[in-house]
């Protein structure tokens, strides 16, 4: 006979099933959050605070900064400052520089600020991501402000806090691997960014300092344990790695090119900075960077200007995804062979109208502000009316060796500014001769690689322009036109790209053959 259920396992069956549906409620709630909820949570419990660094360079203090992480009513904001002196070619570069990253309570990006200043002006880039995943930026970098309207993916992140939000999500366990989208304001480029957790471990690190009246000094007085995972970023095939604290905030860095920054008290990263900056002889060797990354040459190229051609084994890297071959350079296995052009000669009058690569070379950019008035005037003054794209190449190259100092510059390159200052290294010569260039309807690109210069090969930026069948390269920080064919190309582009040549610093040996 059937039984029906009596009111009791109804009853019961009403409190299984609420179990149940509660249970699953909690099991949802805990393993299916939405990742907004995880990281709001997860972003509750990191601590508000500020950090100082001290910044070296091989071993040598060359700066300090701070960085703060704070609470707003509706997100949170992190914020850090850097001041940089760095010793180049028997002078000190000085600069700073100051970033701001707001984000919402889920940590997404919701606006940045990023500012440099240095001998030659100040860049200042400001952005704020809309509900449609485009970025509305605005620069000053002398001239006009420019204003950009970048389409980034809705995850997209300033470097900072990328270790704020892994921390928050839970995901600082040793062997994760991570993929995220990273702008880079000085470049105004989103690129994806490949980061594994490859260590745990514990750094004493100094929380607090006495003041030492006999030696009016600082002591360490009290240190703190930090547990720390080290985050190995991917860089264009170097790696540059990162220790970060539970609260996603750095405690040591250091990169492939040398530098180093160490967790610290303000008081000591000031006095070790003071004590390097004043020690005799600072601005000489390196300390400095261009010497430190200068290769050295098996061959005497003192007479390289007039040398046709030059072949050069490329050793001890990967030469995949580097824009060797073209133009005037041949790749033959491991060798790369420069034929100089014995003149120049253009095929078409200005402006260029064939369309094609050599157009996409004819844009404005941020940095390369081709229809400022000013820059428009000086192209034209410079180039004399010449509608001939050979001759004007070669005026143009040399107005702009003559009108800029040459300096070893801390700067985002900026065309309008440069103008300005008249002064510069490398890519400050190239970046107003590229606007120049295009100014007058001459597609002109930026090329990077390494140039001979007093017996070893230094890394150097120059422009190639379009003459109607092929891209030349003149030189007008070193006033060669065309440029002599000790100028190894490696990539074509401008400051996003020139990141990749962190694959070569430190390795790349060259050899004439």
């Amino acid at each position: 006979m059937r039984r029906f259920p009596t009111r009791r396992h109804l009853v019961a069956g009403a409190i299984l099933a609420g179990w149940l549906l509660t249970l699953g409620w909690h099991v949802r709630r805990e393993y299916f959050r939405p990742p907004e909820l995880e990281l709001a949570m997860g972003a509750r419990g990191l601590a508000p605070g500020t950090h100082f660094y001290v910044v070296r360079m091989d071993g040598t203090a060359i700066g300090y900064s701070s960085a703060r992480f704070d609470t707003l009513p509706d997100g949170y904001r992190f914020e850090d400052n850097t001041l940089l002196e760095i010793p180049a070619l028997g002078e000190v570069q000085r600069a700073t520089t100051r970033s701001r990253v707001d984000l919402d309570q889920a940590l997404t990006l919701r606006s940045f600020e990023f500012a440099l200043s240095s001998g030659i002006g100040a860049f200042r880039a400001e952005g704020t991501l809309g509900a449609d995943s485009a970025l509305d930026v605005r620069i000053d970098a002398g001239g006009d402000q420019q204003r950009s309207r970048l389409q980034v993916t809705r995850d997209v992140l300033l470097d900072a806090a990328v270790p704020l939000r892994l921390a928050a999500a839970g995901a600082l366990e040793v062997g994760r691997e991570f993929t995220v989208s990273v702008f880079d304001p000085s470049a105004m480029e989103q690129r994806r960014v490949s980061m594994r957790v490859a260590a745990a471990d514990t750094f004493i690190v100094v929380d607090s300092v006495l003041y030492e009246p006999d030696t009016r000094t600082f002591a360490p007085n009290v240190y703190d344990t930090v547990p720390a995972w080290r985050l190995d970023q991917e860089i264009a095939g170097a790696t540059v790695e990162t220790w970060v604290d539970e609260d996603g905030q750095v405690v040591r860095a250091t990169s492939p090119l040398g530098f180093e920054i160490e967790r610290t008290v303000y008081e000591l990263a000031r006095a070790e900075f003071d004590e390097a900056r004043a020690r005799p002889g600072r601005t000489a060797g390196y300390g400095s960077v261009i010497e430190s990354t200068a290769i050295a040459s098996n061959a005497d190229l003192a007479d390289v200007e007039f040398t046709p051609r030059l072949a050069v084994r490329l050793r001890n890297v990967e030469l995949d995804g580097f824009d060797l071959p073209g133009g005037r350079q041949e790749l033959r296995g491991d060798t790369l062979i420069i034929t100089r052009e014995s003149s120049m000669h253009a095929t078409y009058a200005l402006p260029w109208t064939g369309g094609g690569e050599p157009a996409a070379e004819l844009a404005a950019s941020p940095l390369i502000q081709k229809d400022d008035p000013a820059i428009v005037r000086a192209a034209r003054e410079a180039t004399r009316g010449t509608s001939d794209p050979a001759e004007a190449a070669r005026l143009l190259n040399e107005w702009v060796y003559r009108a800029l100092d040459k300096q070893i510059t801390l700067s985002v390159p900026s065309a309008r500014q440069v103008l300005d200052a008249r002064q510069g290294d490398c890519n400050e010569h190239t970046v107003l001769y590229v606007a120049m260039a295009r100014a007058i309807g001459l597609p002109a690109r930026t090329a990077v690689g390494v140039v001979h210069v007093d017996g070893r090969f230094y890394y150097h930026a120059w422009p190639e322009v379009w003459l109607g069948e092929e891209w030349y390269a003149v030189d007008p920080t070193l006033g060669q036109v065309p440029a002599d064919a000790s100028h190894l190309r490696f990539l074509i582009g401008g400051l996003a790209r020139q990141v990749e040549l962190v694959r070569l610093i430190g390795r790349l040996q060259l050899e004439v053959v």
